[in-house]
């Protein structure tokens, strides 16, 4: 841990905070450049030895970037060949059909949280937002109208539902029973989605004016209209294949015994990098060699696509470089030792130790194995009956105040071409309310328990 202790940690994280919004949001400076140094002046104030400040940012970016990079650039392809085929349009025509234009925010809340169900957050975003862009356009309403409930669906499941792996993780700390965690999860989830995602968006997007332009809106949508669409089961079985594919994958020890070679297999294949290189090649043929397409039209796909992924994918690291700068000048042990000086129920320890950890580092899945791993001795000897509800609130703190610290942040910002100021308004706010209205459901829920 680093020299400096106390108090003075926790307010030199708060300067750093402040800071970052300030510089950013206020002045516009570059946001790469501003993480990467208040996250250096951060690690000199807390007394972090100079020699081993840039290597720490160093090894926070690329264990960050070694997983995002490639979970954005396979999504991204992916994407792409949705769209250069029509199969995002045939998505999107099918979606508006079964629940008509006026109700399309809610056909993406209801794909979300079932695509995002065995996704880590970043999969699903890149997976499902060209069907979010292609919605907004035959619709003829912004992109936060149907992306705000897409990522609400997303996180939503990301927080609380296994066999989502963060849930997974927590589910095991706490002992607790993975069908009743789903049947109360999925109980809190759907109000839970619904009001942070089509409802919040009802109200916000009114007021947030995006430019007329955005990059990553053109590659996915400034293309020839085709006369023939790939067939809407060919386009969701190509999208689902990750989907199940990681499924598998997370029950691999119940399916499998552990350790023997078909187990290994399932996990190999069930890693989202795997899972999301298997379901690219397959769109090569499902969304390309069978539309019509040649081999060099999907290479010049792929190559053009990448590009406006780049400024993504260094904020990304960036965040991932003042996250571990965070844990290494000793912050987060800082608010574990505050917070155990107060004496709490296990729901409120849960959900407040999860929530100083996504504030203090940016990672929901962090946050929730954190604070699970706190919490689990302390409910487990005091004989707290349910924690499958521990898990909930746990997950429901995981997930509070988004902000320029998690990556998460950066890839609405980009991809939906927001200030970071509108960024705040959308998705950290909602963000917060699928914490606050999780946490005051599961205390309703143990309540009645």
């Amino acid at each position: 841990m680093a020299p400096a202790f106390g108090y003075w940690l926790l307010v030199y994280a708060a300067i750093a905070i402040i800071a970052l919004i300030v510089l950013i949001a206020r002045y516009r400076l570059n946001p790469f450049i501003v993480i990467t140094l208040v996250s250096i002046g951060l690690a000199l104030l807390a007394g972090m030895p100079p020699s081993g400040v840039v290597g720490a940012y160093e090894a926070g970016v690329g264990k960050t970037l070694g997983h995002i990079a490639l979970v954005v650039a396979l999504g991204t392809m992916l994407g792409k060949m949705m769209a250069e085929s029509g199969g995002a349009e045939r998505m999107a025509q099918t979606l508006i059909e079964r629940f008509g234009e006026r109700n399309a925010h809610w056909a993406m809340v209801c794909i979300a949280f079932l695509v995002g169900l065995p996704l880590f957050f970043e999969v699903g975003f890149v997976l499902l937002v060209p069907i979010a862009f292609t919605i907004a356009r035959r619709v003829g309403v912004s992109i936060l109208m149907v992306g705000l409930p897409m990522v609400a669906g997303l996180s939503v499941v990301h927080a609380l539902v296994p066999p989502h792996p963060a849930a997974m993780l927590a589910v095991q700390a706490f002992q607790a029973s993975v069908g009743q965690t789903l049947l109360y999860a999925i109980l809190i989830g759907i109000p839970t989605a619904i009001i942070a995602g089509p409802l919040y968006a009802k109200f916000i997007v009114p007021r947030i004016q995006l430019p007329a332009e955005n990059p990553l809106e053109r590659q996915f949508l400034d293309r020839e209209p085709r006369a023939n669409l790939p067939g809407f089961g060919v386009t969701l079985g190509t999208i689902l294949l990750p989907v199940i594919l990681m499924l598998i994958g997370g029950w691999a020890n119940l399916i499998s015994t552990p350790g023997s070679g078909f187990n290994q297999f399932l996990l190999f294949i069930g890693n989202s990098v795997i899972a999301l290189l298997l379901a690219t090649i397959l769109s090569f043929w499902t969304l390309g060699l069978a539309q019509g397409f040649n081999r060099e039209s999907i290479l010049k796909f792929t190559n053009e696509c990448l590009a406006p992924t780049a400024s993504i994918t260094l904020l990304v690291g960036a965040g991932g470089g003042l996250n571990r700068i965070l844990v290494d000048a000793g912050v987060t042990q800082q608010i574990v030792g505050l917070a155990q000086e107060f004496q709490l129920s296990p729901l409120v320890m849960g959900w407040l130790f999860a929530a100083l950890m996504r504030v203090a580092t940016g990672s929901a899945t962090v946050a929730m194995t954190t604070a699970s791993g706190i919490v689990a001795p302390v409910a487990i000897g005091l004989g707290y009956p349910h924690p499958e509800l521990l898990v909930l609130a746990t997950g429901a703190g995981s997930v509070i105040f988004s902000h320029v610290n998690d990556g998460g942040f950066w890839l609405i910002k980009e991809y939906f071409n927001m200030t970071v100021t509108q960024t705040f308004k959308t998705w950290t706010v909602l963000e917060t309310l699928i914490s606050l209205v999780a946490f005051a459901l599961t205390l309703g829920l143990a309540r009645v328990l």
